[in-house]
């Protein structure tokens, strides 16, 4: 038996939601749980998130991808650069979070250690997937830490990737909260902490799971699903 591979995009803080999310979900140690990124940062809770995320890792198997607001916050807390870019995109949000008070040891040793697992990008048979882009020539490996984790959709919408697999990306929010789907490739940062919902998406039978800011579960007959 073999299990579902499934996607959840930008969490961004919003551990209520994701709480719901895996509870409708239910994922067992069959199944491949994809996060896309951004765990931190913006919503209410970042370090209720890496909490969740950690336990989740032993229930399943779990590939976290690295986001853009994780690399702002490693520059921070593990390369000791100044902070004024991430706490200008939610950084402050996410110290919040961990009662920070001026020492960053407030982050805890399994906290660092999740991050230290993050991966650029994930790729099975039928699908890629990876925070925000690619470059549709080329091996997702020779692919830029910028185009991998920064280049929104907005900017450039790539073709299909020449490996023919489908591509499963966060970091381009839709502010009305909807999935952006134009086959080859799925978007599903739906900008939970903004009032959108939390993502998850079954990769093979494309079954849909979304869930608010406040672990409401989305009636999926409300967006044509």
């Amino acid at each position: 038996m073999t299990g579902r591979t499934i996607a959840i995009g930008d969490i961004h803080g919003c551990s209520t939601a994701l709480d719901s999310l895996l509870e409708a979900i239910e994922p067992n140690e069959l199944d491949t749980v994809v996060t896309l990124g951004d765990y931190v940062d913006r919503g209410p809770n970042s370090k209720g998130v890496i909490d969740r995320l950690i336990q989740l890792s032993r229930e399943c198997n779990l590939i976290a991808l690295q986001g853009n607001h994780e690399e702002m916050m490693l520059d921070v807390v593990q390369r000791d650069q100044q902070p004024f870019r991430w706490l200008q995109y939610g950084g402050v949000e996410t110290l919040d979070s961990y009662l920070f008070a001026g020492d960053m040891s407030v982050i805890p040793a399994e906290h660092h250690q999740f991050f230290d697992s993050m991966v650029d990008f994930y790729e099975t048979e039928d699908f890629l997937f990876l925070h925000a882009n690619y470059m549709a020539d080329e091996p997702l490996e020779q692919n830029s830490v910028h185009v991998l984790r920064w280049l929104k959709l907005t900017e450039s919408t790539p073709p299909p990737h020449f490996s023919g697999k489908r591509a499963i990306v966060g970091h381009t929010h839709d502010h009305g909260g909807e999935i952006f789907d134009i086959g080859h490739l799925v978007c599903i940062d739906t900008y939970c902490y903004g009032g959108g919902w939390l993502t998850a998406l079954d990769c093979d039978s494309g079954e849909i799971w979304q869930t608010d800011v406040d672990g409401n579960l989305r009636n999926r007959s409300t967006n044509g699903q």
